[in-house]
């Protein structure tokens, strides 16, 4: 399967756990990793899956190199109906109300471009004593048993 995971990060955590997913799925994917700023929405395909994951900051807001991708999506509005993504979001339960919003506000945008969403959102906490690939590499597995079926 090819798998491209995509990360919008503002200290850096979310490429990290990109790189830590990757390594995890060995050879078994074709998978490449690119932040949210070096891609166009409209360029992608139906046979990638797309694994989103964001970081969020400030009050709720998306890490800087996640707002572009999301203006595009925004603005442009590309037909995403033949392509299929996963979120998972970093955040910190501590905030309140905006825990992971970054990756609510993406999930938001894919989806009002009509992509296929597999599975739930993941969401990672912070102020929990777990690793962020502690909790994102079994919600990988499930995603891709999901996107397999």
């Amino acid at each position: 399967m090819n798998i491209h995971f995509l990360y919008g990060t503002v200290s850096g955590t979310a490429e990290m756990l990109c790189d830590s997913l990757k390594d995890d799925l060995g050879d078994a994917h074709d998978c490449q990793i690119s932040s949210l700023d070096e891609v166009e929405p409209g360029e992608f395909d139906a046979d990638t899956l797309y694994i989103l994951v964001s970081a969020t900051y400030g009050s709720g807001q998306l890490p800087d190199n996640a707002q572009p991708f999301l203006d595009t999506l925004e603005r442009e509005k590309p037909d995403l109906s033949s392509v299929r993504f996963a979120i998972f979001g970093l955040g910190d339960r501590s905030f309140g109300p905006t825990f992971a919003n970054g990756s609510q506000t993406l999930l938001t945008g894919m989806l009002a471009c009509n992509a296929q969403q597999i599975g739930e959102r993941g969401i990672h906490d912070a102020s929990s004593e777990d690793f962020p690939q502690d909790a994102a590499l079994p919600w990988l597995k499930d995603i891709l048993v999901k996107a397999a079926a």
